[in-house]
């Protein structure tokens, strides 16, 4: 099982004097020293206008990190596709895929932020149809050989072949999945899938269950299925207090950022975003003693080792660490990342063994 970087950016708390440009700045530093550490992957989230979270330009902030790292995958997390127009989004991976040597991983989602989607002009309540229809046109730039064209009720394209072209053929894709509606639009085309622990469990019952879901259903539609991946929050806690500060810093995140991120009410989400009423309604409620492994990988490091032995059982490839959540101290972030390496993924096989032995 391989291990990545992640981060969704999340700034938004009471009396921070931590500054949008600051933390960009010091997540550019901690993808880097990602790749030093050896790990697989860095997968950095695309938020706006501070509504969850403050990095605007994933493919920016990892084409400046290209020259600085050598391992490394670069990954949005996710691009949220129904924001963008999808000749863009093909055209800016393809570029960045070229520049990184065939580095990228490229993923995308919805999201759940409609205040994000207003200032772009983007209608959020037919975010399911755009997202489904933006796939379709990225996977045919991507992959027609010659010239192609796509006529659907949000994208009309005529006779277009876009340059450059990705390095890789095909570049790996992956769904951000959180509901069974993202799952069969991935599974129908072949195309790998992320899940978020926390929402797994209330929508499909278990990470396990997820990962059956997305198999049994790429089989369904005559696919092979391709790679589980899933995302986890961390914090190392050798002590009570260490511990304290962890699940204290996950309810603020949760507080702070998510709850005002997602929809609250039926009226303000379409019928396939509903579930995420349920998720708020658990948010809003939720306490430090109730944080386990469903959702936060905490404690000292052969308890995370357990619990991502079980994750690893379930059928994940790659679990992406999100160790800056909660306004840590970048200094904390970073001994967290060398601990996490040095002290847990050891016990796992993957490639960031044989990149620490030729270190």
């Amino acid at each position: 099982m391989e291990f990545g970087y992640f981060t969704l950016s999340d700034n938004h708390y009471p009396n921070n004097p931590r500054s949008a440009n600051d933390f960009v700045l010091q997540i550019r530093e901690q993808a880097i020293l990602a790749d030093r550490l050896g790990m697989h992957s860095a997968w950095i989230g695309e938020h706006h206008f501070d509504s969850l979270g403050v990095n605007s330009r994933p493919d920016l902030l990892l084409a400046s990190i290209v020259p600085e790292t050598r391992h490394i995958r670069l990954a949005p997390a996710v691009t949220v596709l129904p924001l963008h127009h999808p000749i863009h989004v093909a055209e800016a991976w393809a570029t960045l895929d070229l520049l990184s040597g065939g580095r990228v991983d490229f993923a995308t989602g919805r999201g759940y932020d409609r205040l994000e989607y207003k200032p772009f002009g983007a209608d959020f309540f037919k975010s399911a149809e755009m997202f489904e229809e933006g796939i379709d046109v990225l996977l045919k730039a991507w992959t027609e050989p010659g010239r192609w064209s796509h006529k659907g009720k949000y994208y009309d394209i005529e006779d277009m072949s876009i340059t450059p072209k990705p390095i890789q053929n095909p570049l790996p894709f992956y769904v951000a999945s959180f509901s069974m509606t993202s799952l069969e639009m991935a599974a129908a085309r072949g195309l790998n899938i992320i899940y978020a622990p926390f929402a797994t469990g209330l929508v499909f019952g278990g990470l396990d269950r997820a990962v059956s879901s997305y198999r049994e259903a790429c089989v369904r539609h005559g696919k092979a299925p391709g790679r589980a991946m899933c995302s986890y929050f961390i914090h190392i806690a050798d002590d009570a207090a260490s511990d304290d500060f962890g699940r204290q810093a996950q309810v603020n995140y949760f507080e702070h950022c998510v709850l005002r991120a997602i929809p609250s009410k039926l009226e303000e989400a379409p019928p396939s975003m509903h579930y995420f009423i349920k998720i708020h309604q658990m948010l809003q409620q939720i306490k430090r003693q109730d944080l386990s492994d469903r959702s936060i990988l905490i404690g000292p490091p052969a308890a995370i080792i357990d619990s991502l032995k079980k994750v690893e059982a379930a059928g994940i490839d790659e679990v992406i660490l999100y160790f800056n959540v909660g306004n840590k101290p970048h200094a904390m972030v970073k001994e967290q990342m060398h601990r996490f390496m040095e002290e847990i993924a050891p016990h796992f096989e993957g490639k960031h063994r044989l990149r620490a032995r030729v270190a």
